[in-house]
């Protein structure tokens, strides 16, 4: 019988057609929905059965590295060729891969891995994903089942490991569970809050004859979970009776497809909206109710407003400390309406006054049409005055070899339909503040577990999952040099994705926090060996180009990001470029660093 785990109680509720296992309690396995009927029965390993129920799902294409526990699965995909797999350099690169699609598309992707380091490469992933709620399917190959607990080689417990960075995971016993496994991850991979589910198959059980008599249908999410009415009802009369409204939107508006509904309430009702890094895009930048990014790394007038208002429409969101600051001077004045699909995120951080369960998407529809239409052009101006004065500096725009420049005309260049990834640092605190987001999805960031080497793998399965678009990785050489050897990987599939490196030869942004907050003892963060990026790239069979040593880096800047295919620019930019503003960890978002770091000064009450 297969083992399995989840904190998803809809996934607990539903019929069996064989028994699980759960993680200190016991739970049930869905009976095949959707059942069609073959002309006779069919004989295949699991394996193949597998890769039927994938094909079925949709899935066109999967990441990974194979190995011995794995082979089975990847002779039924040789066999079948129906699938396009992508051989990665690293297990954690295939599971970032999955992400970029997941998080480009909405849907479910697939990565694999083999049994013992593959499952433990592949699990940071997994937690990257478990933290931002992309819905990811893992499979991994696991030693027969009759070695299990035996410390058998690469044999890892791989289910007990992966407990703590899923939303659901299955130990497979026999081949025929596969029927019931394989659709039930994709289902709750994709229901209610998305997340990553982990199906690990002992290599007996892949090499085990089945008899199929009808294939089960594709795993679906379910369907929406409405809220109580009587709560959006009193959602909307709040709102009516505020003077101060703000929308707080988080990454939740951008998986439920609650963007439109949530920029429709703000126009009617005159609301200024601020949104969390994983939130970007659900509201245009250049919108005139948009405030951006709040918290840590904010324009100061953003975090100013929420201070003023007096009442805070949190949605899709679960007040991150990054956002916040310190939580209990966060927004003092306001009342709160806090909308989540996850009610173990309502009151966990700050106590809502009303707080709704409900999928995002429902509940901002349920409440559009009962919010009464309001100028509010006291508050508006208000707001305008705040953006006036506090408004974001970006030195050196006009400069395509700035910080903020590079940013900036890459933007122009490539255009609103381009997908934009990055890695962990302050590139990607440059191009939350800068980039002109237009619309959900463009921006595929690393946000709750802040991954190093998450840009490059992410980028190459964005521009799989969307081909006809230009994929825009920003990086650092920090963090590029975590998973530098998937360059290999994009030339291989033939990607179209830039790759801008701001090469400042540290981990800048650590360092920057080192020169803060620890009297400039500056330790482990600057790199005594200058790698010469250019030179890697075009070994991997890479083109690249080096910005600082052109005499027109524009129109070098122009051409890379214009021409078909992968590309690496490389920009020097100096370690003493930090990014501001700047709250300090732990304090109060009132308490942001300007300019140099040295002018720490009170937000006006």
């Amino acid at each position: 019988m297969s083992r399995s785990r989840s904190r998803d109680h809809a996934a607990e509720a539903r019929p069996s057609a064989g028994k699980a296992a759960m993680h200190g309690s016991k739970t049930q396995c869905p009976a095949p929905e959707k059942q069609q009927p073959a002309a006779r029965p069919e004989r295949m390993t699991g394996a193949a059965a597998v890769v039927r129920m994938l094909e079925r799902q949709g899935v066109r294409h999967v990441a990974g590295i194979p190995g011995g526990a794995s082979l089975p699965l990847y002779d039924a995909l040789a066999a079948r060729g129906s699938i396009r797999h992508i051989l990665t350099r690293h297990e954690q690169a295939a599971g970032f891969i999955a992400q970029g699609m997941a998080r480009a598309t909405g849907v479910p992707a697939v990565c694999l891995a083999t049994s013992g380091p593959g499952a433990t490469n592949i699990l940071t992933a997994l937690a990257d994903a478990k933290l931002d709620s992309v819905p990811v399917v893992c499979i991994t190959g696991q030693v027969p089942t009759t070695l299990i607990g035996t410390d058998a080689f690469q044999e890892v417990d791989t289910y007990g490991m992966s407990i703590p960075v899923t939303k659901h995971n299955f130990l497979v016993r026999t081949a025929q569970e596969l029927l019931s496994v394989i659709p039930e991850a994709f289902r709750i991979a994709a229901s209610g809050r998305p997340g990553p589910v982990l199906v690990d198959i002992p290599r007996d059980v892949q090499l085990a004859t089945l008899e199929i008599d009808s294939w089960p249908g594709p795993g679906l999410p379910d369907a929406p979970l409405m809220p109580d009415m009587e709560d959006v009802v009193g959602a909307a009369a709040m709102i009516d009776e505020a003077e101060r409204p703000l929308m707080y939107l988080g990454g939740g508006v951008i998986s439920s497809g609650a963007a439109p509904a949530a920029r429709r309430i703000a126009e009617k009702a005159g609301i200024p909206v601020a949104m969390t890094l994983m939130g970007l895009g659900a509201v245009p930048s250049e919108h005139p109710l948009s405030l951006g990014m709040l918290g840590m790394h904010a324009a100061r007038c953003t975090n100013m407003a929420m201070e003023e208002c007096d009442l805070l429409i949190v949605a899709g969101a679960r007040f991150d400390d990054r956002a916040t600051g310190r939580v209990d001077s966060f927004c003092p004045r306001a009342r709160v309406i806090h909308i989540d699909i996850d009610a173990s995120e309502l009151d966990k951080i700050r106590s809502a006054h009303l707080g709704i369960q409900g999928d995002v998407r429902a509940t901002l529809e349920a409440l559009e049409p009962l919010v009464a239409p309001c100028a509010r052009e006291n508050w508006l101006h208000r707001v305008e005055e705040l953006r006036n004065g506090w408004g974001l500096d970006l030195p050196r725009t006009d400069d395509p070899v700035s910080p903020y420049g590079m940013i900036l005309r890459t933007a122009e260049i490539v255009g609103p339909e381009a997908v934009v990834t990055t890695d962990v640092g302050q590139h990607q605190m440059r191009t939350a503040q800068a980039y002109p987001f237009s619309r959900p999805r463009q921006w595929l960031t690393s946000g709750g577990l802040g991954t190093m080497g998450f840009g490059l793998p992410a980028a190459i399965g964005a521009a799989l999952a969307c081909p006809e678009r230009t994929v825009v990785c920003f990086t650092g050489d920090g963090s590029l040099q975590m998973n530098i050897q998937e360059l290999a990987t994009a030339v291989e599939q033939r990607c179209n994705i830039k790759i801008i490196l701001a090469n400042n030869n540290a981990l800048g942004l650590v360092q920057q926090l080192q020169n803060l907050f620890f009297e400039r003892r500056v330790f482990a963060t600057d790199y005594s060996v200058q790698v010469d990026f250019v030179r890697i790239a075009e070994g991997f069979g890479m083109p690249a180009v080096d910005l600082g040593a052109s005499r027109d880096p524009l129109g070098m800047l122009e051409a890379a990001l214009t021409t078909a295919g992968p590309c690496l620019v490389n920009i020097p930019v100096a370690v003493s470029e930090s990014v501001f503003p700047m709250v300090p960890p732990g304090a109060a978002n009132t308490e942001m660093i300007e300019g140099d770091g040295h002018d720490r000064t009170e937000a006006a009450a």
